[in-house]
Order: C-alpha cells, then structure tokens, then sequence
C-alpha cells in the first residue's frame, strides 16, 4: 500500500519515479497480484494516470487491462475501473476539453491519429468487441455505462470496422437496442448516441436496427420527453431516426407501413403565442421538418415518395405545416425549412397541390398562400434563403401539375384580370420588370415553371399585353422580354446585371421550345435575330460568354421549331445567317459553354436552388434538363442542309400524322371506355331497379294473397250468417239431407263389417296352412337331425315362428279396433234413434234443431274420420294379406329346397354304406391272405380291447399326476 500510495501523490522520500516507471509497475501488479483487491487497486491508479499520461497507458495497459475484462467477470468495480481506462485511453473527447491555448496547432489531430490508433490495437482482436457486446449485456450500472462509452468511442475512431464486427457478432445489435429500454437515462441517452454511431452509412445495420422496433421506442422517447419542447435527448433521437430513413428505401417503406407517420403530426402543434422559442426548440423543430423531407425527398423512388405524400395529406400533417407556415412569430430559419418541407410534401402529388392552392392567409381580406409567398420572393428585402424557398414551393406546387399552371397563367390574360386584388400572375410581371436583378431571375424561372411542357398555356401566354407608359399602344409579354433583353445594359439595377439577362432567356427558351407559334411571334420582330446574332459574334469576358451561349440557344430553338411560315426567316436563311455572321463551329462552341459552366452542374444535381449568394443564381434545375435535351438536336440541326432539312420535316408531318391519328383513336378509345364505364353503370342501376322491383313485387303478391284469404273468410262468414237467418225455413230440408248422410255411412259400415269377416275367414285359412307348414319342417328337421346337423335350417324356422307371432299380434291388435268401431256404430245408431223423434218434434222448438243440427255435424265429422280410419286399416291389412302370402310361398319354396337336400343326404349315405361294405370285404379277404401267409392278424374285437386298455392306462396315469 506504501507503493500506491506514492503512486497516488502521497508524501515519500527519495526521487519521484517517472510515470512510465510508474506506469509499468501498476502493469506488473496487475498481471502478477493473486490478490483480487491488489489487482483492483492497480487499474484505480491506472485509470487515475490515463489521462495525464495516455501514450503510455495505451501502450503497456491495454493488453492487461483486456486480460482483466476476460478474467475479472465477477467484480463489476474492477471490470468498470478497466472500460474507463480504455475508454480514457481510446477517446479523443477528453483530450480536446483539455486543450489549452497554448498548445500546438496540430496537436487535435495528433490526438486524433493517436485515438484511432489505438482503436485499431483494439479491434485487431474481433474477440474484444465481441466481450464488450457481453458487459453491455450486463445490468450493473458500473459495467454497462462504461461500456457503451467505449463502444461509442470505438465507432468514432474507426466506424466501418466496428461495424462489421458487431454484425456478424451473434444478436449482436439485438444486444444493443435494449440499451433503450433502459430505466435509467443516462444509459439510455448514451444508448441513443451509441446508435447513431452503428447507423452511419450502413444499410444493414440500419435495417436491423429498424425491424428491432426502434421507431416505436425512439417515438416514445420523443413524446415522453416533451416533442419538439424536449431537450437535448430529442435531438438526439431525431438524429437517429434520419440516420435510419435517410437513402434506405426499405426502412422508409416499414416507417409508413407502421402508421409512424401519423405520430409526427403532434410535433408541429404549435400555439398562437410564439414569441421567445428557445435554441433548443428551434433546433429540435429543424430536425423534425428535415425528417418529414427526408420521407419526401426527390431524390426517392417516386412510388415510395407519393405514398408518403398521401399519408402525411391524410393524417394533417400536412395542415399542419402550412399552419406553421401562415402562422406569425415563427422564426425566421423555421419558417424557411417549413417553406422547403411544404414544398416537396406537395410536389408531383395532385391531391396536396390542390390543398395547398386553396389555403389562404389570415389576413383581412384573406389571400391565398401562393400570393403571400410570391410577395416575398419579389421582395427585396426578404431574407435570400427565404426567397429561394418561396421560388422552390412555387416550383414544386406548379412540378406535373397542368391544373395550376392554368390558374396561374389565367391570372395574366385580359379576360380575368381582378384590379381590386393583387394576383400571383400580377406579382411575377411585377418581380419580371423591377429594378432588382435578383427578383427578375426569380419572376422569370416561376413564370417558365409555368409553361413547363404545356403547349397549350405557352400559346395563351402569346395574348398577354402590357401597357408601358400613358399614350403609348400596349406590348406583348413576349415583346416586353425582348426589349429588356435588348436594353439590359442601360437601366441601372442593383446586383448582378447578368443574373436578369440570364433569366429573361431562360425564360424565352423554354416558352419558344415545341411551339412554333411562339417562335413565329419571336421572329416577327424584326429586331430580335440581329440582337441575338450580334451577342453570340462578339468576344465578350468571362460572365458574358454564358449570356452568348444562351443567345445561341434561343437561336437554335427558333431555328429547330421554325415551321417557315415567315418568309425571311425560314430554317435555311436562318442558317446562312449563322455562316455568314457567327460561323457554324463558332456557334457550336458558343452553345457547349452552357452546359460546361459550373454552375450549370450544381443546379443539375437536385431540385432544390441551393445557392450560397446571389450571385451564383443562374441555373434553374428543369432548365438544366431542357439544355441537356436540346444541346445535341439543335448542333445537328446547325449543320445539316435543305434537303435534310426537307426530309426531316417529311418525316415530321408523318409522325404529326401518326400521332395525330393515334390520338384520335385514343379519344375513340377513350370516349368508348367512358360509354362503356357509363353503360356498365346503368345495367348496375337497372339490376339495382330490378331486384327493387321484384322484392315489391313479391310483397304485393303476398298482399293480394292476404287480401284474398280475408275476402273468402269474409264470404264464409256472410254465408254462414244468411244460413243462419234462413234456419227456420230450411230445418226440415237439412235434417233430410242429414238423413241420407246417416243411411249411407250405416251401409258403408255393413260393407266394412263384410270384408272385415272375409279377412277373418282368409287368416285363419293362412294360419291352418302355416301350421301345417310348421309340422312338415318340424318333422323334416327331425329326419336331418338325425342324418346331418342342418343348423340353417333350424334358425330358417325360428324366424318364421317370429313372423308368425307378429301376425297373431297384429291380428288381435286390429280385432280390438274391430270391436271398437262396433260399439261406436252402436253409439251412432242410438243417436240415429234419438234423432228421429228429435225431428219429429222440430217445429216445436227452432233452438233445440239447430243445437242437433250442431252435434249432427259434428257427429258426421266424426264417422267420417273414422271412415278413413278404416279405409287405411283396410289397407295395413291388405299388406299384411300379402306379407302373409309371400312368406307362405317362402316357406313352401324352403320346403322343396329341405325335401331336396334330404333325398341327396339319403342318397349319399347309401353311397357311403356300400363304400362300407366293400372296404369290409377287402379287409377280410386280407386277413384271409395273412392268415395263410402264416402272419400273426389280430381279429377286430382284439384290436378293439386293446384300444380301450391303452385308453384306461392313459386315465390313471394323469388321475396320479
């Protein structure tokens, strides 16, 4: 302890050893001491002396204290003293704190070099990362936090190896996600920095990372911490989150399918009241807009893009931006990154264009948003960033949408121009003619935004007029452009005068281009081929030659869509012009400075004007496209001759001709599909009608029928009632109808009581038969009995005795009915009896005839269902009848049968007793020959006594055992 203490500054005599004595003494001990607590104390000094000396820690350390985190397992102080010494030795963190001024300039990137160095050291052994996954693993806040630390720092130093280390380290990111489940923050904070380091730049830790559930927690932690007021801990998990969507389609794709995007839109509720927003709010509010563009983003597949774009229409988040966006006090950078973040939430998607178009300010009165936002990009005063972003809403709210391009340019024709209200086709002819160059070059790429690809609207563009001054006749828009372009030199503009001149031609190409009637309005002004002819010739400086290339553009395109309706200006003249003034390969070097400018790259790479100054504003992106598209055809169309020239407009008008005949089939076809969609939906409209009217149908039907049955019962009920009233008059008749009734059913009882004996007569006679029947087959089984055992034919005659018994059952059954319905005909003879003096006596008393009439009618009822009784008991009979005949021709088909069998039993057993005696002879006439052979023969009955012998031994020997 006296060395440690020395080591640890305490007082001691002598000389103070250096630290690397000191140093290589703490190593010894370490790799020497038995003593747990010795070994623990060593690498305390040695984590207290990283700092200082950090060279020679790493140097002689490292291994030992590796060997440590192996061996050590079971202390967590020590395992925790040796991932801070590593992590001390390993990070640059601390050394650039605790750089003073005076250092030396490269000592940060000494440290630099000497933190990866050692990281290398480190890695060189995958097995030492693949030990710190497991301490990560471990709950012990004094082991876990050191580790996740180190590993941060290991990713720092040297990313894309450690990278790969983890990912082919079993559940090797697994082990790291539950870092941010951790209940303590500190961990996972350091959790949430640790995954921003694995993420960077690899794709399949960052598909990992995301199937791990990341969203969810990383959204969680966001909303716990307050959204965009949380603090530090948000932004780090906002860094994280892009870090994961960022140019990895698929995670992108399982952040929309997880309804994430739904949870982003609590995020830009912000209140009336913005005044004082913190940096860190404003910070966080910054990341999150740029998280929405990243789902947005151009630079997408567009599928991807577009189905962002409709979730974040549907779920309000997009309403939510442009609430923000029309909201005040807002500051200044959030409202521009919201400008950007509406803007590509809009572009391509029509639905979202369509929103953002009937958005209006709160103003009083209220003013669309795309006229407020036009007014500042024509506003000088406006912040430059701010107005790129306007122009780059603008862009994206006109990209693939005919629809606003209409409207925008409607706002500059005659016919709807409002003078009571400022419109946005009034602010860019405003913005167009001012006297800011930088205003002019914004003016002039919306207004080519839009007429991008749209024939018709660069056309309508053509009717524009524009008064100058008082007295002077009004000028075309397209006159108007020419004539600034002409004068650009002499009206006195603040900022770049090449930047207007850049714009305005821009401008005129992309009106002039695939529209000849545009070109042929340019040429007939006499002025504007000489202009543009005497740019190009002459040998201008640097920021002039990107004004001549673009001049040789415009005349390229006058020249590629001329038709040759003017007479002067036809595609040949045009050219010879060009020889004769400017000369063909000068033209062609005139036209490559565009497209070899460097500004004309920057704007090439991305939608977006990204510019540093104003200054560098000369390209616009779609423009880029155009140039790239028209450089070649127009150089080729420079130097081919009339004949060519005639060819090439041949083959045009038949491809017009094509085309126009495959539209027109188009338009057939397409009308035809609407006839079609319409007829189809008429046949569901009439199936619909149909099965309506069916279901009417069958409820009138059933209606009609109900009405019927009443009308009937109704009927009965009258007939019944004037039966009633006419009952005196008609007793006599009916009691004599009654009458004929009760003597016809007395003599269809006499009938059943006939056929009812004959029956009786007809199963007797069966029973007699069967008896006999049943004495045969008793006797012929008898005989077989005795003769063979017939089983079969026993078991044939047990059944027909079963059969037998049923039908002695079912006859006493029906004989009980029998005496039944005698005694109910006893009973209707004797209300016949105490009917006649009934009847006798019926003009006495009406009442009691008609109470007779009342049983009378019941009393027929009554005969006549026991009428049908027995007309179905004669017909059980009758089957029973013939169930009973066919049984009997069985039983006398079985007799012949056992006679048969009988006769050829007989038959064989005289067989066998002849076989018997023949047998009986030859046995005896070989005993004969024995006997005179001089052979001992034993006769039969010896043979017999000694069989019987040998069976009584047999007995007694097993009555012994």
């Amino acid at each position: 302890m006296n060395f440690l203490r020395g080591v640890m500054g305490g007082p001691s005599a002598g000389p103070q050893p250096s630290g690397a004595d000191t140093i290589q003494k703490l190593c010894d001990r370490v790799a020497s001491s038995t003593l747990l607590d010795d070994r623990r104390d060593a690498v305390r000094a040695l984590k207290a002396l990283s700092k200082k000396y950090r060279l020679e820690v790493g140097i002689q350390a490292m291994e030992h204290l590796v060997h440590v985190l192996q061996t050590d397992r079971s202390d967590s102080e020590i395992i925790g003293y040796a991932l801070d010494t590593l992590y001390n030795v390993i990070s640059n963190d601390l050394e650039e704190e605790e750089q003073d001024d005076s250092e030396e300039e490269n000592s940060p990137k000494q440290g630099d070099d000497l933190g990866s160095q050692f990281t290398e050291i480190f890695i060189k052994q995958p097995e030492n990362v693949t030990l710190l996954l497991t301490l990560v693993e471990e709950f012990d806040f004094h082991v876990r936090w050191p580790g996740v630390k180190l590993l941060t720092s290991l990713l720092k130093q040297q990313g894309p190896q450690v990278q790969q280390i983890i990912l082919v380290s079993p559940m090797g990111v697994s082990r790291l996600m539950d870092l941010l489940a951790d209940s303590r923050e500190v961990i996972r904070n350091d959790g949430v920095l640790l995954l921003q380091q694995l993420t960077k730049s690899n794709a399949a830790i960052q598909k990992i990372v995301a199937f791990e559930n990341a969203f969810e927690r990383l959204l969680d932690i966001v909303t716990e911490e307050g959204n965009s007021d949380g603090g530090i801990v948000v932004e780090d998990c906002l860094l994280l989150l892009q870090n994961l969507l960022k140019n990895n389609n698929s995670n992108q794709n399982f952040f929309k399918e997880g309804s994430y995007i739904q949870r982003m839109k609590p995020w830009f509720e912000v209140g009336d009241d913005n005044c004082g927003w913190s940096a860190q709010k404003v910070t966080n509010l910054h990341l999150m807009l740029q998280l929405v563009r990243v789902l947005v983003s151009p630079t997408n597949p567009p599928g991807a893009t577009t189905s962002c774009q409709k979730a974040m229409f549907h779920c309000g988040l997009l309403q939510q931006l442009c609430t923000i966006l029309m909201a005040t006090g807002v500051p200044a950078d959030i409202l521009t990154e919201t400008i950007n973040t509406v803007s590509e939430v809009i572009r391509g998607c029509q639905m979202n264009q369509d929103y953002f178009a009937s958005v209006n300010a709160p103003s009083n009165p209220p003013r669309p948003a795309i006229v407020v936002l036009l007014m500042s990009m024509v506003n000088e005063r406006q912040p430059f960033v701010l107005r790129c972003a306007v122009l780059y809403c603008f862009q994206c709210f006109l990209y693939k949408n005919h629809k606003g391009q209409g409207e925008i340019v409607s706002t500059l024709l005659p016919s709807t121009i409002d003078g009571s209200s400022v419109s946005a086709g009034q602010l860019l002819c405003g913005g167009l003619f001012s006297t800011d160059s930088l205003s002019n070059w914004c003016a002039a790429v919306a207004l080519a935004h839009a007429l991008q690809e749209n024939a018709a609207l660069k056309e309508q563009l053509l009717r524009v007029q524009l008064a100058t001054s008082i007295g002077n006749p009004p000028v075309s828009l397209l006159q108007q452009c020419t004539n600034i372009l002409s004068q650009g030199d002499k009206i006195d503009r603040r900022g770049s005068k090449v930047q207007t001149r850049v714009g305005l031609l821009m401008l005129l190409c992309t009106w002039l281009s695939n529209c000849s009637i545009a070109v042929t309005h340019f040429l007939h002004n006499p002025a504007n081929v000489p202009f543009l002819t005497g740019q190009i010739a002459e040998n201008l400086g640097e920021e002039e030659q990107l004004v001549q290339g673009l001049c040789a553009l415009l005349l390229g395109i006058s020249i590629y869509y001329n038709d040759n309706s003017l007479e002067n200006y036809r595609k040949e003249k045009l050219k010879q012009l060009i020889e004769k003034r400017i000369g063909r390969e000068n033209f062609v070097e005139k036209l490559g400075f565009i497209s070899k400018h460097e500004l004309y790259s920057r704007a090439a790479q991305k939608p977006q004007p990204g510019f540093s100054s104003p200054e560098h504003m000369m390209f616009d992106h779609e423009f880029t496209k155009l140039v790239k598209e028209l450089e070649g055809v127009i150089s080729k169309a420079i130097y081919k001759s009339s004949e060519e020239d005639k060819k090439e407009e041949e083959v045009k008008k038949t491809l017009e001709q094509h085309d126009n005949i495959v539209t027109h089939y188009k338009k057939v076809i397409r009308e035809q599909d609407q006839e079609l969609e319409e007829l189809k939906q008429q046949v569901s409209t009439l199936k619909s009608q149909n099965e309506q009217l069916q279901v009417t149908v069958t409820q009138q039907v059933s209606q009609i029928q109900q009405h019927k049955d009443q009308y009937n019962l109704l009927k009965v009920q009258l007939g019944k009632d004037t039966q009633h009233h006419n009952s005196h008059g008609d007793t006599l008749q009916m009691n004599g109808i009654q009458l004929e009734e009760v003597s016809k059913l007395r003599e269809e009882l006499e009938d059943w009581r006939n056929r009812h004996e004959q029956l009786q007569g007809q199963l007797k006679e069966k029973d007699a038969v069967i008896e006999n029947l049943k004495s045969l087959q008793v006797e012929m089984g008898t005989e077989q009995s005795s003769q063979l055992s017939s089983s079969g034919g026993m078991e044939h005659s047990a059944e027909l005795q079963k059969e037998l018994e049923l039908l002695r059952t079912q006859i006493q059954l029906q004989a009980a009915e029998i005496s039944k319905l005698q005694t109910e005909n006893q009973k209707l003879q004797a209300t016949n009896t105490a009917i006649d003096p009934a009847l006798g006596a019926s003009g006495a008393v009406a009442s009691r005839s008609s109470e007779k009439e009342g049983r009378l009618l019941q009393e027929l009822g009554e005969l006549q269902s026991e009428v049908k009784a027995l007309s179905e008991e004669k017909a059980s009979l009758q089957q029973q009848l013939d169930s009973s005949s066919s049984t009997v021709a069985i039983l006398q088909d079985e007799k012949s049968k056992l006679q048969q069998e009988v006769a050829e039993a007989k038959k064989e057993q005289d067989d066998l007793l002849v076989l018997l005696a023949d047998q009986d002879q030859k046995l005896s006439a070989l005993r004969s020959k024995l006997k005179d052979l001089g052979m001992p023969v034993e006769d039969e009955d010896d043979i017999e006594s000694g069989d019987q012998a040998d069976e009584d031994e047999d007995g007694d020997e097993e009555e012994q055992d």
